[in-house]
């Protein structure tokens, strides 16, 4: 059975056709979003923003080596999955140049943010994360979407085998279940990737990895006693993967795969396989921005505080265009990634 949700490619209409003659369609889209001004960099709010999460970070570990040898360290656990969540998206940023035009600044903040301070390969992440953007949703290019463990189309599913066979068929019901290893899975990767030949700087990185960790356990297990720090990293690296799934999760996952051979303007390719999250100022302060996660596929150096004005300004365009423009709230976007989920998960219930 086709999957439902894959995309097809769909002819031009007689007004798009003109349009394209012009210009492309992203090509208008860009030219309006410049003369509003969207993409000029912002160093003021980062200033401020980078400070908070620097100010916050220094209070959780002030906050734990202040408590010593409780059961107290509990609390700082949950806190500092927080803190660690929005380091992630700090490191996010500084990735897509949205803090900094410059190459050399943007990859000294990512690695120390990233491999420092979350224990994560700003290279192997950066990586990933620039095919991702490449080819949303597409079932053979896009990283995000592998069937490593869990499937994304009914087609992974009729080809699944082993673990991905295994989980997929309750996928929908393990989904927040398997977030808790999610931080655990980022920093196995990032050590696993120093041997990759992708990798521009495996010592360097590799160095402020191991730094993190020796920095990391090193504290725990000197203040605590083995079984509080235990408790600490399991709550500590359960939430911060929790976190960070329910940030990246809404984003894409639900919204329509795309095949190999179906062939879509860069516009269209971005809009219909992102969704938006609705939610205002606390949103926008939860997900860093990547609530709007159309404007930031089309724009991803985009300083984030401009994207809700980019946001009225696409969710229009698209309009005039005919384009499918999808937002929701923060738990219908769950909702639908859920259903998706189960969806394309049926055919390994049904086999025998």
């Amino acid at each position: 059975m086709a999957n439902p949700t894959v995309l097809v490619e769909t002819s031009p209409t007689r007004g798009q056709t003109k349009r394209r003659e012009k210009g492309s369609d992203f090509s208008e889209l860009s030219r309006r979003i410049t003369d509003a001004g969207l993409l000029r960099r912002r160093p003021l709010y980062y200033t401020v923003r980078f400070g908070a999460v620097a100010l916050a970070l220094a209070g959780g570990v002030a906050a734990f080596y202040a408590l010593g040898d409780s059961w107290s360290q509990l609390v700082v656990a949950v806190a500092l999955a927080v803190v660690f969540g929005q380091l992630g998206l700090a490191a996010h940023d500084l990735a897509h140049r949205q803090v900094f035009t410059r190459r050399r600044p943007s990859e000294a903040g990512g690695l120390l943010v990233a491999n420092l301070l979350l224990g994560m390969s700003y290279g192997w992440w950066m990586n990933k994360h620039t095919r991702h953007h490449a080819n949303p949703n597409h079932e053979e290019k896009d990283p995000d979407v592998s069937p490593d463990i869990l499937v994304w189309s009914r087609g992974q599913a009729s080809r699944a085998k082993g673990l991905p066979r295994f989980i997929g068929k309750h996928q929908a019901a393990l989904f927040f279940p398997l977030l808790t290893l999610e931080g655990l899975n980022l920093s196995f990767n990032s050590f696993k990737a120093l041997r990759s030949p992708s990798m521009k700087r495996p010592v360097l990185e590799g160095t402020l990895l191991v730094a993190h960790f020796v920095l990391y356990f090193g504290g725990l297990f000197t203040l605590l006693s083995p079984g509080k720090a235990l408790a600490f990293i399991a709550v500590h690296q359960a939430l911060f993967g929790v976190y960070l799934g329910s940030v990246f999760a809404p984003n894409h996952k639900g919204m329509p795969m795309i095949e190999e051979g179906t062939r879509l303007d860069f516009l269209r390719r971005q809009v219909l396989t992102s969704r938006n999250v609705r939610g205002g100022a606390f949103i926008d302060a939860f997900m860093g921005g990547l609530n709007y996660q159309i404007e930031h596929h089309l724009f991803p150096s985009m300083p984030t505080p401009a994207l809700g004005k980019a946001q009225v300004i696409t969710e229009r365009y698209c309009a005039e265009l005919g384009v499918p423009y999808h937002q929701t709230g923060l738990l219908a976007s769950h909702r639908e990634a859920l259903r998706h989920m189960r969806s394309v998960g049926e055919p390994l219930r049904e086999a025998r």
